[in-house]
């Protein structure tokens, strides 16, 4: 039986649990495949004791990208269309300016098996949303274009998107290092929480995006480059 669920407006106390929900590393999305970059930078010679700065460059460049299609993706989600064709076309023209700011393939891969399966998630969840049905109709759509539309429905503002996906990044380089090298959990618990800064950080610059022509560029060919090469390997604790 698919389970329906219903969202009785945008409230406070709504939109905050949905945060919540979709932060949940258990969720049924393939995230835990995971480790945003980290498992392929410490095989590319990179300690592990050097997180911090690690996560200080990718939330300055791959996910400040991320976050800000997500923002505009949002945006065309809650427009209004005439119709689905056209709501899947505007998303579409979010996906391609996203992807063209992202230029590893490796990055692009995962993002779009992430985005499948936020997608998956979401027809589940609103089998007759038309912010849904336009997602379905993108070729491949990201996970900041799904997380967008979602947003859009779900009634999250673009500061608490923005966060959510800092968020998400954060959590799942820090529980990705307990793996790749074990170590202390507290200590990757003050990782995550020295990086609330940069994470805010992100946020003023992103608040209000409405065009895919705003979206920030900023790359980190290193990680790129890393996330290639783990792409071709044979072990891995991760997919990426």
């Amino acid at each position: 039986m698919t389970a329906t669920v219903q969202i009785p407006g945008h409230q406070t106390g709504v939109a905050q649990f949905m945060t919540m929900l979709l932060a949940d590393n258990r969720l049924p999305t393939g995230a835990h495949t995971q480790s945003a970059g980290l498992e392929p930078a410490v095989r590319g010679g990179m300690p592990v004791r050097e997180v911090p700065d690690y996560l200080a460059v990718r939330l300055a460049t791959v996910t400040l990208v991320e976050a800000g299609a997500a923002v505009v993706a949002r945006a065309v989600a809650g427009r209004g269309h005439r119709d689905i064709g056209d709501s899947a076309h505007d998303l579409d023209a979010v996906e391609q300016a996203w992807r063209a700011r992202t230029v590893g393939p490796a990055l692009r891969e995962t993002a779009a098996l992430l985005g499948r399966g936020y997608l998956r998630l979401a027809g589940r969840l609103w089998p007759s949303s038309t912010v849904v049905a336009a997602l379905g109709r993108v070729q491949r759509p990201s996970r900041a274009v799904v997380l967008g539309g979602i947003a859009a429905l779900v009634g999250l503002d673009d500061a608490a998107l923005i966060r959510l996906i800092g968020y998400d990044e954060v959590q799942t380089v820090c529980a990705a290092a307990l793996k790749v090298e074990p170590g202390d959990p507290v200590q990757a618990t003050s990782w995550a929480l020295a990086s609330q800064p940069l994470i805010e950080r992100m946020v003023a610059p992103l608040v209000g995006l409405q065009d895919p022509d705003e979206i920030p560029s900023g790359g980190a060919p290193l990680l790129e480059q890393w996330s290639q090469q783990h792409a071709a390997a044979t072990h891995r604790l991760f997919r990426a």
